[in-house]
């Protein structure tokens, strides 16, 4: 039809023009200079004069321009979320999607945006932190800090961007923010029941040793088992299910009378579940195994997982809450229920505790 009114000689349609500044001030019969203060939110204004504004803009449908607004503030009400690990590792693991869901809960409770971004190769981080020295974005919660490949706490230390970490920070020259799980009290305590219910020859698949939940869950692992750690007994994967299959098969290989066994997360153990079947082993009749996060994957597995439990949600939440706390006290809106409390802290551990399930 559009193409038959131009033939025809009508008039061409117009795009429909946003509303502007200007306009909002011949609307509520104020100036220029009153609009911005208003939707810049200075509390320079009269309570009259904001209400009309506040009514004009409403009934015009105006939208600030975000860009004039960050000139006016030298705030871009964003904060950028960055992820150590490809897509695939972050779209497919719960842990990952649940600090995305408790960080952009709270961002959106501020009306901050989020910007999410992922690096797995040294170009990705290298793009990031160009991207991160002049993006708008007034802050950068970070997660999965690997020691050997992360430039960017030191980076945005020195160009005075705020941070805060998700887990415990892997460089000690750097001091942000974070909000950890208790990985330490949560490891000992699958040792402590693999223990209990009488296993003896009882091994690890360990997380990475150069990230600190890898670190801490052996740590807490070894001192559950006490005088019955043995080195040998130990063996690496990197928080997949790939990889915990393999490290399994190695694990086995070592030690075939093996009995039970602590994998430092449910996709872990999801893959030495898959190893020991894959060697005849049975679970938990032969090798009793347990888990660490409590995702969905815990309650599905078959038989399904004893394991620790931590709340990655609230741990993203907790992290863009430290972030204001800290940094934009005035966008600070009470939880409704409960939080830690993070009013004048710089970090926070989140608790962990056991849950016995079939297969340990």
């Amino acid at each position: 039809m559009r193409e038959v009114a131009r033939e025809m000689g009508a008039a061409p349609e117009r795009p429909i023009r946003r509303p502007n500044l200007e306009d909002v001030a011949a609307r509520a019969g104020v100036s220029r200079a009153t609009v911005s203060r208003v939707v810049n939110g200075q509390a320079t204004v009269a309570p009259e004069l904001r209400e009309k504004v506040q009514r004009a803009v409403d009934e015009l449908g105006y939208v600030p321009n975000q860009a004039a607004r960050s000139l006016m503030t030298q705030r871009a009400d964003s904060i950028a979320l960055v992820a150590s690990e490809p897509d695939v590792r972050v779209f497919g693991d719960p842990f990952f999607s649940g600090i995305v869901r408790g960080v952009s809960l709270e961002a959106n409770r501020a009306g901050l945006q989020v910007v999410l971004l992922m690096a797995q190769s040294y170009e990705d981080l290298e793009r990031v932190k160009r991207y991160l020295r002049s993006a708008p974005v007034d802050g950068v919660l970070l997660i999965s800090e690997h020691q050997s490949e992360d430039p960017l706490p030191e980076m945005l230390q020195q160009a005075g961007i705020p941070l805060v970490i998700g887990g415990r920070p892997m460089q000690s020259w750097v001091r942000p923010l974070y909000v950890d799980n208790d990985n330490v009290t949560g490891s000992r305590a699958a040792a402590e029941r693999l223990r209990a219910i009488g296993r003896t020859r009882i091994g690890t698949v360990a997380g990475p040793i150069d990230m600190s939940a890898g670190i801490d869950r052996l740590r807490g692992f070894q001192e559950g088992m006490g005088e019955a750690f043995r080195p040998e007994l130990v063996e690496h994967g990197d928080f997949t299910r790939e990889g915990g299959e393999a490290a399994m098969l190695r694990l086995l290989e070592r030690i075939p009378d093996l009995d039970g066994v602590f994998a430092s997360s449910d996709l872990t153990a999801l893959g030495a579940l898959a190893g020991l079947r894959r060697a005849g082993r049975r679970v938990p009749e032969d090798v009793a195994l347990v888990g660490f996060d409590d995702n969905e994957y815990a309650t599905t597995a078959d038989p399904p997982l004893t394991t620790v439990r931590q709340d990655p949600f609230v741990q993203g939440r907790t992290m863009l809450r430290l972030y204001l706390a800290r940094h934009r006290p005035d966008l600070v809106v009470e939880p409704g229920d409960s939080l830690p409390d993070v009013t004048d802290v710089d970090h926070v551990v989140l608790p962990t505790h056991l849950v016995v399930r079939e297969s340990g």
